[in-house]
């Protein structure tokens, strides 16, 4: 007989993240389970290259918000409570506010690969993401120089070689993925 993992809700994980102990790490709650974010000077370097061009573009064509390490959680998905690396969402789906998370999925969510995490499980959580409303998703193999570009209907990579651009989720923007890594690569 082997032990079954412990499911963890969103109401038990809002609890578990409001103890003290917690309260300067960041966690999310994946399919009932806690995970710990940990990201990595790489991992950190690629975000913040890629929230560069991404509030440029804001500022240019102000159709929403680009937000850094901001908590998601349905409503009734009471298994999940994720923070993408960086998100983007539209004006018209979300005000700013400085308490809670935001109660839907982003438009754009963008994820990083950190030491941990393997392709499946951002791949899981990329899915996880397009299952509960996001219109696209960015994940970036740090390591590896690749961007994985998901939408509900399609699925490609990019190497360092492409562009990447937004779609109809970010009409207009694009950036040389090679732009988003460290020079030497």
């Amino acid at each position: 007989m082997t032990d079954q993992p412990t499911v963890i809700t969103t109401v038990d994980f809002a609890a578990f993240i409001a103890q003290p102990e917690h309260q300067d790490r960041r966690f999310e709650l994946i399919n009932g389970e806690i995970i710990e974010k940990m990201p990595t000077p790489l991992h950190g370097y690629i975000i913040s290259l890629l929230n560069f061009y991404l509030v440029q573009y804001l500022l240019a064509h102000p159709i929403g918000y680009a937000l850094i390490e901001t908590r998601y959680s349905v409503p009734d998905d009471e298994l999940n409570d994720v923070i993408p690396d960086l998100s983007f969402v539209t004006h018209e789906r979300v005000e700013l506010f400085d308490s809670g998370a935001v109660p839907h999925m982003p438009d754009l969510a963008v994820e990083a690969q950190s030491d941990g995490q393997s392709e499946r499980f951002l791949l899981d959580k990329a899915l996880l993401y397009l299952a509960r409303g996001s219109r696209m998703v960015w994940i970036i193999y740090s390591r590896r120089g690749l961007i994985e570009v998901l939408t509900p209907d399609e699925r490609h990579f990019l190497t360092l070689d492409d562009t990447l651009s937004g779609g109809d989720v970010l009409p207009g923007f694009s950036v040389a993925v090679r732009d988003l890594f460290p020079p030497q690569r």
